[in-house]
């Protein structure tokens, strides 16, 4: 496989029309090269009923099967599909931070971090339209772990985020629940005394198709 300047990991799970659209926004908005790996659950996902606008894509596009069910096992399948040095695991429901993923590329090439967390809970980040409960779930979780713990950002949930494969090498990724993968490579990274960087992001409630974030299962 011929390499590229990063691996855009994109867990889908009958994403349908939407994933079409997030990613002719995202192939106006990024000049780089990059593969687009789509990690999925089943061979039924309606992505394959969209085989002529899949054919548009300008981009690498990859498809990794999930060995498993849910997204742990989806993007860790999909972290180490290739040996880019550079892997950033982004939403297939996030139209509004399609800027930061060139951002995190430059941040990337420049300071060299081994993960940039993309944060709702620093100067510039939000979260728009999310309903109390997961918010105040959301916001406990993340603030308990930066009092309690030394994880040194103040986001520790947030599904997109880019990883080193520097760090994906010397690690093992044990998880397999939810987003559980990101917040255990956030603690190894720390553990291992390796570089963490926090950036500012925004995050909305989504209006196409019905999310899959499992809070009450996954929180603990």
């Amino acid at each position: 496989m011929k390499k590229n300047n990063f691996d855009l990991i994109i867990p889908i799970y009958n994403e349908g029309q939407s994933i079409i659209n997030l990613v002719k926004k995202i192939q106006k908005k990024i000049k780089f090269n990059f593969n687009i790996i789509f990690c999925y659950d089943s061979k039924k996902d309606n992505i394959f009923n969209y085989k002529k606008e899949l054919k548009k894509i300008k981009k690498a596009v990859f498809f990794v099967k999930n060995p498993s069910k849910g997204p742990c096992t989806a993007v860790k399948a999909g972290l180490y599909y290739t040996k880019n040095k550079c892997k950033i695991v982004y939403p297939a429901d996030d139209f509004i931070n399609i800027h930061l993923i060139e951002k995190m590329y430059k941040i990337f090439k420049k300071d060299k971090p081994d993960i940039i967390v993309a944060s709702r809970f620093i100067k510039g980040g939000s979260m728009i339209g999310c309903p109390l409960i997961k918010s105040i779930l959301v916001r406990l979780a993340s603030k308990s772990l930066y009092i309690l713990s030394s994880i040194p950002v103040r986001d520790a949930s947030n599904g997109f985020r880019m990883f080193s494969n520097r760090l994906l090498k010397k690690v093992k990724i044990e998880s397999k629940v939810g987003f559980a993968y990101s917040l255990e490579l956030l603690v190894k990274c720390e553990r291992l005394k390796l570089k963490i960087k926090e950036i500012p992001a925004k995050w909305e409630e989504r209006s196409i198709g019905q999310s899959r974030f499992k809070i009450l299962k996954w929180l603990p």
